[in-house]
């Protein structure tokens, strides 16, 4: 299976259509064609449902997408990174992480090198824990930005921001006028956590109730979609402070719970990571910058 080939394939699932994606690539459409069905042949399998205007992609051609994005990312970075063995620290950083004010030391770091080194460039990707980790896993990510931590796996520095969480409602609602959460007051609202909130054993402990016996009502990994849902009256969102403006005259507000639930954050990257010269200045940038906090 050649590079080329699964960029001619990624071109096709994006375009819907072979004479436009022909065109985008600047190859024949007879040329393209033969190259997909030599995939299909090669991979023993259908990856297109070719209707009269568009083509779309089977279970198949959605899981090869999918891996197809994957390797051509890991070959870019991997480009990338001999790109940067030169005597000018260049290349890109790539970090990944959930929503969280502890991001600020990240973009602190980054704007300090930025000023110094115009040739690095950093690469952020928001996702929740599982998400994250499987990048790192995949060599897509250099470090991770976590809540959870596994320190069989990853080696990590530990920062120094406390992340507090709380529940985002409406102003209106009954429990605005609370000035902090209990458990038992999310036994039977309709309930808007993450993902990663749902594997998070502190807050399974928190809240003397399994997720299956709530109301929960939606699920969400981007914390800005989870508000837009509060906001219509859809329920509360379960969430970390600071991460949605509640100040002024909007109509959303946060409340903390109690007992108080807090979450430490850790900088992770993988056990024996060889680091770019750019991610290392990274790292050890990090570590003088915790020295001083």
């Amino acid at each position: 299976m050649e590079l080329r080939v699964l960029r001619y394939f990624l071109a096709v699932a994006r375009e819907e259509n072979i004479s436009r994606a022909a065109d985008v690539l600047y190859v024949t459409q007879p040329t393209l064609s033969r190259q997909l069905m030599e995939l299909e042949d090669e991979l023993g399998t259908k990856l297109f449902i070719r209707g009269k205007r568009k083509i779309t992609l089977t279970d198949e051609g959605l899981l090869l997408r999918r891996r197809a994005e994957e390797i051509l990312d890991l070959v870019r970075k991997t480009q990338t990174e001999f790109d940067s063995q030169e005597e000018i620290v260049s290349g890109n950083i790539f970090i990944g992480g959930g929503e969280t004010e502890s991001m600020s030391i990240i973009a602190r770091i980054a704007r300090e090198m930025q000023r110094d080194y115009p040739y690095v460039r950093f690469n952020i990707y928001s996702g929740d824990s599982k998400d994250v980790t499987e990048r790192l896993d995949k060599g897509l990510l250099d470090f991770g930005l976590l809540i959870e931590l596994n320190p069989l796996k990853y080696e990590s520095l530990r920062l120094p921001a406390v992340d507090t969480w709380g529940l985002l409602m409406r102003k209106d609602s009954p429990l605005a006028a609370r000035k902090t959460i209990k458990p038992k007051d999310l036994w039977n609202i309709p309930l808007i956590t993450s993902r990663q909130s749902l594997a998070a054993e502190k807050i399974l402990k928190w809240l003397n109730k399994d997720f299956d016996e709530l109301n929960l009502v939606a699920t969400y990994n981007l914390v800005y979609n989870a508000s837009l849902m509060v906001r219509e009256g859809m329920g509360y969102a379960l969430c970390l402070d600071r991460l949605v403006n509640t100040s002024g005259p909007g109509t959303l507000c946060f409340r903390p719970l109690w007992p108080v639930l807090e979450s430490n954050l850790h900088m992770v990257w993988k056990k024996d990571q060889v680091f770019s010269k750019a991610s290392g200045l990274f790292l050890k940038k990090l570590r003088q910058a915790l020295v001083q906090e």
